[in-house]
Parts: C-alpha cells; structure tokens; sequence
C-alpha cells in the first residue's frame, strides 16, 4: 500500500512527522485510558467498502498523549486511485483548540486530470465532500479546520516524454462528539472518511445516493503500487 507521506497537523498549529511507535500501537504508555482503547477497538472493528484497503501506520508522536494511525489506498486490481492517513489523538486533560478531548487528522490525496485541476471552485467542492461525507452518515463534529492543496509537475530534458500531473491534497482535523462513555463513533467517521477517500479516488457512491454528489474522474494512469 503507497502511504500517504507528508506533515499532519493537529489542528491546533503542532505540527509532527509521520513517527512513531510500533505500527498498529496506540502511542503512549503500556496502559491506555478506557475511552482511547474503545474508540481503537471500534477502528480496528470498522466495515468498509472492499475497495479500501486499510490498514496500522506509524501514529506521530507529540501530537498528543495518545495516538493511533491507519493508512488506506483506494485500490483497482493493482492501482492506488487514492491513499490517505488518520490519525487519533486523545489528551484526557481536553484541549483548548479542539474543544474536546479526542481529534481526529487526516491527509488525503489523488491524482487529477490537468483540466479538473484548473477549475477555481476544485478547492471549495473538495472541503465540502470531507464535510458532506461526515454529514451524510449523520455524525455531529466541531472545530473542522484544513487545507486543500492542488499541485502540478511538468517535465523537461530527460523526462519530457512523460505527461504533466496535477496532485489534489485535503488535509483537515476535527473534532468527533463524544458519545456513550465519553468515547465517540470512530467506525462511523472511519466509514466516512473513506468515503472520502472513494470520492477523490471517482468510485461512484457505496450505495444509493444523491444524484447531484460529483466525484473526480478517474486519472489518466493509475499510480502503481
């Protein structure tokens, strides 16, 4: 699975490399507090749609006193359409900026056809498919803050041959609303990230859905894995 590489922020201004623990350990301490370990469990628990592959990463390290990454790819037989990260944070204390004491981080990333990447509005339609997609399956969030990045490469000399290629980027943090035990419905915002994910990536919705929801066309070349 191609990861996503790259800074994630905690919402709140920290910024931290992909480092960490032991893949698929929560970060901190040999025993986690009750609400951090459900919520986990609930990740590793999750559903998804067959075309996502997830699985543990490596969770940054200073973001906060508990943490836990998974990584996952959008995958067509052996193309990545899509790859992304996220990350649980949880401070028991709370946290001032997330008005809470669970966050959740992500990144996630696609390649775009040239003509799709010069549209103005690509910016605003890819913050509100991250929103869209949290509020499709009815889940409660605050403080969503991020970015939507779009890039593009052209090549000369050598590489000339090879065609340009525009990148999309969102990264975005919020905070998920604490249910039942003070623990909040991490499978859900799982479910909703990747649908995030199949979106970027132009899979067409899981089921049925809103006729007017855009997806991204597929990219020209698949990126291998």
């Amino acid at each position: 699975m191609a990861a996503a590489q790259g800074r994630l922020s905690d919402g709140a201004g920290g910024m931290d490399e992909a480092k960490g623990t032991e893949e698929g350990a929560p970060h901190k301490g040999s025993t986690a507090p009750p609400a951090f370990a459900a919520a986990v469990e609930a990740l590793r628990g999750a559903r998804l749609r067959p075309q996502i592959e997830v699985e543990p990463t490596r969770a940054p390290q200073r973001l906060a006193p508990h943490t836990y990454a998974l990584e996952a790819a959008v995958v067509d037989g052996d193309e990545d359409l899509a790859d992304g990260r996220l990350v649980l944070l949880h401070d028991p204390a709370g946290h001032d900026a997330w008005h809470g004491t669970f966050r959740l981080v992500t990144l996630v990333r696609a390649e775009l056809e040239p003509e799709m990447a010069a549209d103005p509005l690509l910016p605003e339609v890819c913050w509100s498919w991250l929103t869209g997609a949290l509020q499709a399956r009815g889940l409660t969030y605050g403080e969503p803050s991020g970015t939507v990045t779009r890039a593009s490469s052209h090549y000369f000399g050598g590489l000339s041959a090879r065609p340009a290629a525009s990148q999309i980027e969102i990264r975005a943090s919020w905070t998920p609303r604490e249910g039942l035990g003070g623990v909040p419905d991490t499978a859900a915002h799982l479910a909703s990230w990747c649908d995030l994910l199949a979106q970027v990536a132009g899979l067409p919705p899981a089921g049925p859905g809103d006729a007017s929801i855009v997806t991204l066309p597929q990219r020209r070349g698949p990126q291998s894995r």
